[in-house]
């Protein structure tokens, strides 16, 4: 949010950002009730009172107070209090306001995170928070087509995120695998992400370990943590397959060493059963890597398009054979880098999502959007 807020700034739109002080178990430390001003946006917290459903009153009556010095309202999140007060402040002064759902209308998180909760909370409040937005924005065709399958009419647009790209030229290639001589030689799979039920490494281990068998100069880093239970889980599975001594477990990684994994990886991939969008494997295809995603990958269709890897349905046979084409053949992984990479600044760098953004912003306050 930080990163595009500046970005907006950057770009002369007047930002101000309206949150709460909640950081789950425990609580930024903020002056509450203050503006801050950071890289040209002004930021001003308030105190939650309780923890389920972050409420915040103080929030609700600034909002009501101040909600009218504002053209437009951006609000970013669905099945939360301050998007809820935001909705209906904005509604009843005659102010427009755009919803970002951020996935979580997605069929895999309506069914597999607290579906009765959602389901209540949709047909009593955040249905009606949909439908009267000028417009819902998605961050991918996909992400739009799953969360259209709900009961609830609204006009769409898709604004992708904003992903921070680095230039891998700059970068001294070799640390990563430096600090792991085990991978000497081999030929690097990157899976990036948190571990979680529904990003499919119980997809990718089998798969991996199938092409392993044929093709032993491979490797396979996963960079990213999750819950122990399920870290514990996914390394029993590993084991069970023989592969333990070929996967390299980063934990989570950030800053220096993120970017060094991905300059040395050849290859990223992320088999998901469900993902809005996918910064990480923007990330990577700024670093010219060719991808691997599941067609249930938002990007899925621009990766496809543009020839930037390969697409492939929730399946160990389509994955091993995806990973097995592009481990044999060097030349396949380069094209499709350079094409990743070209896509990855003309569409999902910070400056073309803020013109993406603003063309919006400006079509809503003129009224072309219609409503």
């Amino acid at each position: 949010m930080k990163t595009l807020a500046a970005g907006l700034a950057r770009h002369g739109v007047d930002v101000h950002v309206i949150a709460t002080d909640d950081n789950g178990p425990e609580r930024l430390s903020v002056a509450l009730d203050q503006p801050i001003t950071e890289d040209g946006a002004v930021y001003r917290y308030f105190p939650r009172q309780i923890r389920p459903y972050t409420c915040s009153l103080p929030l609700t009556t600034w909002l009501w107070a101040h909600v009218r010095d504002y053209d437009l309202v951006h609000i970013h999140a669905v099945f939360s209090y301050a998007s809820t007060v935001a909705a209906w402040c904005a509604s009843a002064r005659g102010v427009p306001y755009i919803v970002r759902p951020l996935g979580v209308l997605n069929q895999w998180g309506m069914r597999n995170r607290r579906p009765w909760l959602k389901s209540l909370s949709f047909r009593l409040i955040d249905r009606r928070v949909l439908e009267r937005a000028a417009v819902i924005q998605y961050t991918s065709l996909s992400e739009q087509k799953e969360a259209e399958e709900l009961p609830f009419h609204a006009p769409a647009a898709i604004v992708p995120n904003p992903v921070q790209l680095d230039d891998p030229a700059t970068l001294t290639r070799g640390a990563f695998r430096k600090r792991h001589p085990e991978l000497k030689g081999k030929t690097i799979f990157l899976f990036l992400s948190r571990l979680h039920e529904k990003k499919g490494v119980d997809l990718l281990l089998p798969a991996f370990a199938r092409v392993h068998q044929t093709m032993p100069d491979t490797a396979l880093v996963i960079a990213g943590d999750g819950s122990p239970a399920l870290v514990s889980s996914l390394k029993q599975m590993a084991a069970g397959l023989g592969v333990t001594p070929h996967v390299v477990w980063t934990g989570f990684v950030q800053g220096e060493e993120k970017r060094s994994i991905l300059a040395d990886a050849d290859l990223f991939v992320l088999p998901s059963y469900s993902e809005n969008f996918a910064v990480a494997a923007v990330e990577a295809m700024g670093f010219r890597l060719p991808l691997i995603v599941s067609d249930q990958v938002g990007i899925h269709d621009q990766v496809n398009a543009h020839q930037a890897g390969i697409v492939i349905p929730c399946q160990v046979e389509a994955l091993a054979g995806a990973l097995e084409r592009l481990a044999g053949d060097p030349a396949l992984r380069r094209s499709m880098g350079e094409r990743g990479a070209a896509l990855a600044h003309s569409l999902y760098s910070l400056d073309a999502v803020c013109e993406s953004g603003i063309r919006l912003y400006r079509s809503l306050l003129s009224g072309e959007n219609g409503r």
